[in-house]
């Protein structure tokens, strides 16, 4: 046996085992949270979580969602600031619809510049991008409606009535339909992305926020701002089959990238602020608790799933949890009123 030849090889197996483990936990490129009290977009470096800037967008930004290829941050705000705006941030379980239309502008996530500006219906809240990265369907709760916007032609090609004040909205995953929370109407708006129409409204419960699947697509969940709970869909029966409680206004919720574990943001009041997260295990519903800043509102999980971001509203700043661990390991001070988040993948 050649033993120089063993070493060497040896050698180059565990450099390659090294680069794979490395691999496996890559930082997150960049993390995006729309700051709705200053009218900015925070930039934070995925592998050191210090801010690199600050992106001035429209009045009251506030969400934001990467684009499923990562080239673009999709922003829904209130349009170019005036002089007149107070800019004081919405809490997300209670914001009055404004007069005048909102838009959706877009980020080149490259060079962190505004590249696109798309007017979309009356005080526009959450955005998602379809898996081919063509459509993006923003929620507007001041008309509700949900406005479906053609990513090349930067136009709005379908508006799609919905229930009272429709806020949070994710696609499933099969992105056949688009599951809208209805805050205002204790419902949750089933969207056929291929008629663009709405299919059906689910009765979930108090003040629906936010909605999310698991990536198998087998469960979806909505966010009860005023039941202190999260409701569990079956998505092929479109019925609620149970519910879980978690903190006082529970917000922006996410599941895990191997569908183990649910991450719900607890806002709690400006009076009385949230500053939890709650964590449940899907296998036994269980939940439990970890700590981060005042008012707990958006929550996203990195495409690795290695860490979580958590916006906290009324500290102005953002919790990176180690999901392995479920602690937090950094606290990153961004703009005023700090609502969605989202991760470049």
């Amino acid at each position: 046996m050649n033993t120089k030849k063993s070493i060497r090889t040896l050698t180059a197996l565990s450099a390659s085992l090294v680069f794979v483990s490395l691999s496996a936990f890559a930082a997150d490129r960049k993390i995006f949270v729309a700051n709705e009290g200053a009218g900015t977009v925070s930039v934070i470096d995925g592998a050191t979580f210090k801010v690199t800037g600050h992106i001035a967008v429209g009045a009251g930004a506030h969400n934001v969602q990467v684009s499923p290829d990562g080239k673009l941050a999709w922003v829904t705000n209130n349009g170019a600031p005036k002089a007149t705006d107070s800019g004081k941030g919405h809490s997300g379980a209670g914001h009055g619809a404004m007069a005048q239309s909102g838009e959706v502008w877009a980020i080149d996530t490259n060079t962190d510049a505004v590249v696109a500006r798309v007017v979309v219906g009356k005080h526009p809240a959450h955005v998602v991008v379809s898996a081919d990265n063509r459509w993006a369907y923003v929620t507007n709760g001041g008309d509700n409606t949900v406005s479906v916007v053609d990513t090349a032609s930067l136009k709005v090609t379908d508006t799609v009535p919905t229930g009272e004040y429709p806020h949070g909205l994710r696609l499933s995953p099969d992105g056949k339909q688009v599951y809208v929370a209805n805050l205002k109407g204790n419902t949750v708006s089933v969207i056929d992305t291929e008629s663009r129409k709405e299919i059906e409204k689910i009765p979930v419960g108090k003040g629906p926020a936010q909605v999310g699947f698991t990536s198998d697509g087998h469960l979806a969940f909505v966010s009860l701002s005023q039941e202190a709970s999260v409701a569990v869909i079956d998505p092929a029966s479109r019925k609620v089959i149970r519910k879980v409680s978690v903190g006082e206004v529970p917000i922006q919720l996410y599941a895990t990238p191997d569908n183990r574990f649910l991450f719900v943001a607890n806002q709690g009041r400006r009076k009385n602020p949230g500053n939890t997260v709650s964590v449940i295990d899907l296998a036994n519903f269980s939940t439990q608790q970890i700590q981060v800043g005042s008012g707990a509102h958006g929550v996203v999980l990195g495409s690795d799933g290695r860490h979580a971001y958590v916006s906290n509203l009324y500290a102005n700043t953002v919790t990176v949890i180690d999901v392995q661990t479920s602690k937090a390991v950094a606290t990153v001070s961004v703009g005023a009123g700090p609502n969605g988040i989202s991760v470049t993948p």
